[in-house]
């Protein structure tokens, strides 16, 4: 009995020193570390927690899929991604090729009473004929057929010239460019506040609610 006494004595002395902190160096275990003013110093920049309000918390509760674009050409795109990470969101990038506008188009037709000799020309022949618009440099002057492409373009002049009209060009009215769309599959309803309310020019294009090939598109992924 008088060993279990001494042990017991000798417990409660132990754990009186640790309590009082006095063993923290030797253990590691802070006798006070789970409780305060611990918690407190270790705190790294406090000032940035705030509570949120309870509409915050059911907005991010609130998914959504948006799209950001057309954005037409690789800087456009670049800029967007870049703006879009900045602001703490994920898009996946869908592209599409948009053919270019390719014209067999007169040459230029400065003096009137040439230009109408044309025109009475392409009216007895019965082609269709309209004004070279778009690239002032190269007016006035007619245009005699559109295409989606070079080629089609070339076989078109060179299926008129072996008709007699000599002299036509093939210009490029509209270049073919690559337009992409970012789409943000699941984005809260804090970060579409956000998105949709900031004033950066890399959003110029405007977000708004997938359409149903994006979201589908989007949810497989």
């Amino acid at each position: 009995m008088r060993v279990v006494v001494i042990v017991l004595l000798a417990v409660n002395a132990l754990f009186f020193i640790w309590s009082r902190g006095w063993l923290d160096a030797v253990t590691g275990l802070p006798a006070d570390g789970g409780r305060e003013p611990q918690r407190v110093a270790g705190q790294q920049h406090p000032e940035r927690i705030t509570p949120l309000a309870a509409s915050s918390v059911a907005a991010l509760a609130q998914k959504s899929c948006l799209e950001l674009g057309p954005l037409d050409g690789d800087a456009a795109l670049a800029a967007a991604q870049a703006a879009l990470k900045a602001a703490g969101a994920d898009a996946q990038v869908r592209s599409s090729e948009q053919p270019g506008v390719w014209v067999v188009a007169t040459i230029k037709l400065a003096d009137p009473d040439f230009r109408a000799r044309k025109e009475a020309t392409y009216k007895q022949m019965r082609i269709a004929y309209e004004p070279l618009e778009g690239l002032p440099a190269e007016q006035p002057a007619f245009v005699l057929s559109r295409h989606a492409s070079q080629a089609e373009a070339n076989a078109d002049a060179a299926a008129l010239d072996k008709r007699g009209l000599k002299g036509l060009r093939v210009l490029a009215l509209k270049p073919a460019q690559t337009r992409n769309t970012l789409v943000i599959p699941q984005a809260d309803g804090l970060l579409a506040g956000r998105l949709k309310a900031s004033k950066d020019a890399a959003f110029a294009a405007g977000f708004r609610a997938c359409s149903a090939a994006a979201g589908a598109s989007a949810a497989s992924s």
